[in-house]
């Protein structure tokens, strides 16, 4: 029991990275002080592998507004059932692609969000007798609430709804995308 509670707990809180800089809007910024890096890394092994690595470089363009880009790397084992087809198959999968984002900042605590990203992956062709391989975009919009610790940590929740999703070509499970972390 205590096994499958850690597995559920590394499902549930992969780490979403994302720092931000804050600056006195008095004073005159340089370049350097509205730049923050950050991104995403989560993992889960098992009969199911997947491990993601998405850092991003964002910048302020005003206190409260940032926008940036990214990269994303996604590995991917396991299997997979085919709901077109009805067929069952393994995969190993290297998933690779950039995305663009947009946050503002509602309040200290709440923020809106946007992400376009573009991912070259595999998935299974109409009548499931080969693995395409193709760019698949995502449109992600939605917000969060970031809860800090002390200097630049803190916790954060992020809900995503993604209004590209193709369930047959997504490398995620829905259309809604939550990811939650610590932020450093």
């Amino acid at each position: 029991m205590r096994k499958i509670l850690q597995i559920a707990l590394l499902m549930v809180l992969s780490t979403y990275v994302y720092g931000q800089r804050y600056y006195d809007p008095e004073a005159e910024p340089t370049f350097m002080d509205r730049v923050y890096f950050g991104g995403d890394f989560s993992f889960q092994f098992g009969d199911f592998t997947a491990i993601v690595v998405s850092p991003i470089v964002g910048y302020m363009v005003t206190p409260r507004f940032s926008v940036g880009p990214g990269i994303t790397y996604q590995y991917l084992k396991g299997e997979a059932f085919d709901i077109f087809t009805g067929r069952v198959y393994e995969y190993d999968s290297n998933i690779f692609g950039y995305r663009a984002f947009a946050r503002y900042q509602l309040s200290p605590m709440f923020f809106a969000y946007t992400e376009y990203e573009s991912l070259k992956l595999d998935f299974p062709s109409v009548d499931g007798t080969e693995l395409v391989r193709e760019w698949v975009p995502g449109y992600f919009v939605g917000g969060g609430i970031f809860q800090p610790v002390g200097g630049r940590a803190g916790i954060g929740l992020t809900v995503l709804l993604n209004l590209l999703y193709d369930d047959r070509k997504s490398p995620y499970n829905s259309n809604l995308v939550i990811r939650a972390g610590i932020t450093l």
